[in-house]
């Protein structure tokens, strides 16, 4: 498996042209071809206003899209060309951002999108799309910081393992990724191997040693990992993820999204959103 077509959500915020370079960069490594995604709903105008409506200001406000759309289509080719990128394309959808994007993403091998920035005034998107997308749109979604610069994602990557479906998901979406890595140490976080059945084997998913099992399988597939088990965390999941990713001098966290129902998530806010608010470096994630 490889990265062979990859999407990026261009918009007009502040952080668009790092999100295409990392994108961009990622397509170039992979030989993979690059899509160019503008997503906005034009602005509806009830019935009962229309007719109020003065014609040239509507023709006006289509004007200032079609110039917007032209302006971050030429933004994305400059940089993909500057990344050497021969193989791409620009798409431009009249539905719903998040919808656009989630159909998009399931005829590709990766979506890139930025994190949501609370200081950006006239942020299209929701602070929830990444998980959205990634639940809806049945492919791995790679969320750029809205701070930072990351020139290289995949050098030295964390993979958080809890052993359930979500994990298991993104762990095969990022083999391309971590099969190039320089270091990949795998996470598991307060795991407990379970009871002992009949046989003497333990029947907790992690098996006899936490993460053991995953990192033979990562093996087989050429993936040269570390596994660090660690046991009585008292700190939440998340904030831990992102402070040993830190400490490991990390570029890149890999985990599963959802890893519980999503109105237990909205809730009790849970390791996914964690990560989508306090993320300092990429994170990719799959459900």
């Amino acid at each position: 498996m490889s990265y062979k077509t990859i999407v990026v959500h261009v918009d007009h915020d502040r952080r668009a042209s790092v999100r295409i370079q990392a994108a961009a960069a990622l397509a170039n490594r992979f030989g993979a071809h690059l899509v160019g995604l503008h997503a906005t709903t034009p602005a509806r105008i009830p019935n009962y206003v229309r007719s109020e409506v003065v014609a040239d200001i509507i023709a006006h406000e289509r004007e200032a899209r079609r110039a917007v759309d032209v302006e971050m289509a030429a933004r994305f080719d400059q940089i993909a060309t500057r990344a050497g990128v021969d193989s791409r394309e620009w798409r431009l959808s009249n539905h719903d951002p998040v919808d656009a994007l989630t159909l998009h993403a399931r005829y590709a091998d990766l979506l890139v999108l930025g994190q949501s920035d609370p200081d950006e005034e006239n942020a299209w998107l929701s602070a929830d799309v990444a998980e959205h997308v990634a639940l809806e749109g049945g492919r791995p979604v790679l969320v750029i910081p809205y701070a930072g610069d990351f020139p290289y994602i995949g050098k030295r990557i964390v993979l958080g393992w809890n052993a359930s479906l979500e994990a298991t998901r993104a762990m095969t979406d990022a083999l391309p990724l971590l099969r190039q890595a320089e270091r990949v140490t795998l996470l598991t976080v307060n795991a407990d191997a379970g009871e002992r059945g009949r046989g003497g084997e333990h029947t907790g998913s992690h098996g006899d040693m936490p993460g053991a099992d995953c990192a033979l399988y990562l093996a087989r597939h050429g993936v040269q990992v570390e596994v660090s088990h660690d046991p009585g965390v008292e700190i939440d999941t998340g904030n831990y993820l992102l402070s040993r990713a830190t400490d490991l001098e990390t570029d890149l966290l890999v985990m599963g999204a959802w890893g519980h129902t999503r109105l237990r998530e909205l809730i009790m806010g849970g390791v996914t959103r964690t990560l989508m608010q306090h993320m300092t470096i990429p994170v990719l994630l799959s459900h």
